[in-house]
């Protein structure tokens, strides 16, 4: 039977509430959130200068929250796997390793899409 859930406005209220939780636990707990939050800070008014379009400010800008959504779900796998146990155990340190690539690769797709961006502005050759 499923858990007795408010409804309405009360839930989306409740909702936003859990939220602004995780964000401050993040904010706490985890130094690599700190850090890319740092950067966006700085970075995204960057991307109101550097887009042209709104379309190219919504990728700069979009690119940048992705990695922090990413960084946002790899805490929480690594949060319930230290929960069930730090003694090592292969799927545990799997579940860690495919957060830290899912991460990695926001990291690589954002500095893509910065870099194409960038060097449509600016052309090297």
């Amino acid at each position: 039977m499923g858990k007795p859930d408010t409804t309405g406005i009360k839930r989306i209220i409740n909702a936003f509430g859990f939220s602004l939780l995780g964000l401050r636990a993040a904010l706490k707990y985890e130094a690599a959130f700190r850090q890319e939050l740092a950067f966006c800070v700085i970075m995204i008014p960057l991307s109101f200068w550097l887009g042209q379009t709104a379309v190219e400010r919504a990728l700069l800008i979009g690119a940048l929250l992705l990695v922090l959504i990413v960084e946002l779900i790899n805490s929480a796998i690594e949060a319930i796997v230290d929960r069930i146990g730090t003694e090592h155990h292969e799927l545990s340190g799997r579940a860690k390793d495919i957060g830290s690539a899912a991460v990695a690769l926001s990291l690589i797709s954002a500095t893509l899409i910065w870099g194409l961006i960038i060097f449509d502005r600016w052309p090297i050759i």
